[in-house]
């Protein structure tokens, strides 16, 4: 896959109605600080062009970036935020839900987990409701460079254990900082435009 033209076409708020795309989409979802803008910068071979940043809770939208002009990679906020009120956090709840329920074009959603920890009861919520919704989510195991080779497959087999994992799901470890893992979401993308 070659990124040529990447374009932050369409933010939606609480409110914002949802677009109606005409080219496929792969939604990011993932905790506050699992490396979501992070991925995405790097799937986009851009840097900063996802805000990143410091303080979780950051993306309180749903971007669609239009890449090539062929697809969309779509970035879901960051749940699991502690700072932001229940009122608040009930409403992201129901925008994600209401774009993973409406999306005509959506064809994958990717959870990410941060692979150093258990995934959190946030996490597992989120897995369920993503099965719920009719979706195989495919598992990002983020911050892979944090830990030794050695340790990996561990660690993959707690977040399989723990989320209750049947069968051949994918749980791809991913590093932001080496691109460990991204030619196999590459392959993945492109698997599903093909």
């Amino acid at each position: 896959m070659v990124i040529k033209n990447v374009n932050l076409e369409t933010i939606c708020g609480i409110t914002s109605k949802m677009p109606e795309n005409l080219y496929a989409e792969f939604a990011f979802a993932g905790k506050s600080n699992v490396g979501k803008s992070s991925l995405i910068n790097g799937l986009m071979n851009r840097k900063s062009y996802a805000k990143t940043s410091s303080t979780p809770g950051k993306t309180q939208t749903i971007n669609f970036y239009n890449i090539n002009g062929a697809f969309y990679l779509v970035d879901l906020p960051g749940y699991g935020y502690t700072t932001a009120n229940v009122e608040t956090k009930a409403k992201w709840g129901k925008m994600v839900e209401r774009y993973l329920h409406s999306s005509k074009q959506l064809k994958a959603v990717f959870l990410l987990i941060d692979i150093r920890h258990k995934p959190s009861d946030n996490d597992k919520l989120m897995y369920d409701w993503i099965l719920a919704q009719g979706f195989a989510p495919i598992i990002i195991a983020t911050k892979a460079d944090k830990l030794k080779r050695s340790q990996l497959q561990k660690q993959i087999q707690i977040i399989r254990d723990e989320l209750g994992i049947k069968g051949e799901a994918k749980i791809i470890p991913y590093s932001a900082l080496t691109k460990q893992g991204r030619e196999e979401i590459y392959e993945l993308l492109d698997g599903y435009l093909a």
